[in-house]
């Protein structure tokens, strides 16, 4: 069966789909000069990105004067923090950002006990992407079904997962632990070669985005505290926005077609494959958005089995990790550490996710099941659709942080 074009796309005569059209093509280069063009305009938003999360840990240090546990205090509560971060996902469309958005509040003095349950969330609010996608196959049962089943499977799989280690983190402190642990490994003087490796690319890294970072400041320096912190988180968050958006495109633009190829190449061919897979295409895209808008329709069309679908989108989880690591290096010192500590909260969630859930034969099945379950029921009557997409992302958060509130 042939995989219909990407959104976007025209076909040729040929048959091959004709290039997508990037942010960047009004400049009317020739070919090869747009593809140079193109990848510095990525290089540059990398750039934005590290500079945007430094930002936001200076803003949000200068804004809290170094009391964000009290300021935060609404947020102890685990099960809020969890809340925030799947609507704060939800409302930007990109995991990525409020994992990068968290990073910087992290080294800006948030505490690890509201920052891993915000990165848990941002696994759940993420999936949404993927079940939208779904109801473009809406009008055929049979499409809709096997699409809105492969998109489920993200759904109950990080539901899952977040169902096990956040009692876990509640009473042992595991991601805590683990990446405070990583984290001295990887920076600071005495960690060995491998921090002296890290600490090098963060003091390279910030030798490059410091005259940025310097700028904003002399623009935002004329307000007073906190005002003065509160711009440059706002500043900080809407340049993430604006970037992510950008990296993205241009990516998809340069590597959409050989993101299809390594699908085609490896996600049939077993299990390992599809979660090796998952990781190198979400890398090469910057978005799991973008990994799912792939794999979604080509389920639909029965291309892909839900079983293949799986493990291809654990491997995604674990890929959409890099862009927070990416921007931590734009730190030193005891901030580094933070930052670091902070980012790797999402990678090891993921990692350990996957080892668990996918190793253990009983819990393997649950999210194939579960995405089966609900694919037939929505199939037959499209408002568990609608029920579950904004009950499960938008009403229950909403109102459990109303309630938080209001006891």
């Amino acid at each position: 069966m042939a995989t219909p074009p990407l959104e976007g796309a025209t076909e040729s005569p040929s048959g091959a789909s004709a290039a997508l059209k990037g942010p960047l093509d009004y400049l009317g280069w020739s070919e090869r000069s747009q593809k140079v063009i193109n990848w510095l305009g990525i290089a540059f938003g990398i750039y934005t990105l590290i500079t945007a999360v430094g930002l936001i840990g200076a803003g949000f240090k200068s804004a809290t004067g170094g009391q964000a546990g009290e300021l935060f205090q609404f947020a102890s509560n685990p099960f809020i923090a969890l809340m925030i971060g799947v609507l704060a996902t939800v409302a930007t469309q990109s995991s990525t950002t409020t994992t990068a958005i968290t990073v910087g509040m992290v080294a800006g003095g948030l505490p690890i006990a509201i920052a891993v349950p915000v990165m848990l969330g941002a696994n759940i609010g993420t999936t949404i992407t993927s079940t939208l996608v779904s109801l473009g196959m809406v009008r055929d049962k049979d499409s809709f079904r096997r699409a809105f089943g492969a998109a489920s499977i993200h759904d109950f799989y990080n539901l899952l997962a977040v169902a096990i280690f956040l009692p876990l983190e509640l009473m042992f402190g595991i991601l805590a632990k683990s990446s405070e642990w990583l984290a001295n490994q990887t920076s600071g003087s005495d960690g060995g070669i491998i921090a002296a490796v890290f600490s090098g690319i963060g003091s390279t890294v910030q030798a490059f985005t410091t005259p940025g970072t310097a700028v904003v400041k002399w623009i935002a320096g004329p307000l007073p505290d906190p005002w003065f912190g509160i711009a440059l988180i706002l500043i900080g968050v809407a340049l993430i926005l604006l970037v992510i958006t950008l990296i993205a495109k241009l990516l998809k633009l340069l590597m959409v077609g050989r993101a299809e190829k390594v699908l085609h190449t490896a996600i049939g061919r077993g299990p390992m494959s599809g979660i090796a897979s998952g990781p190198i295409i979400t890398v090469m895209v910057q978005s799991s958005s973008t990994t799912t808008s792939l794999v979604v329709p080509m389920a639909g069309s029965g291309i892909f089995t839900l079983r293949q679908v799986y493990p291809f989108t654990l491997g995604a989880n674990i890929g959409t990790t890099a862009t927070a690591l990416i921007a931590a290096f734009g730190f030193s010192g005891v901030e580094a550490t933070l930052a670091l500590q902070g980012a790797y909260i999402h990678v090891l969630f993921n990692l350990f996710a996957i080892t668990l859930i996918f190793g253990l034969p009983f819990l393997r099945p649950l999210p194939v099941m579960g995405a089966q379950w609900l694919a037939n029921l929505a199939a037959e009557k499209k408002i568990y659709a609608a029920v579950w997409v904004l009950g499960v992302f938008i009403a229950l958060p909403l109102v459990l942080i109303a309630l938080s509130v209001l006891l």
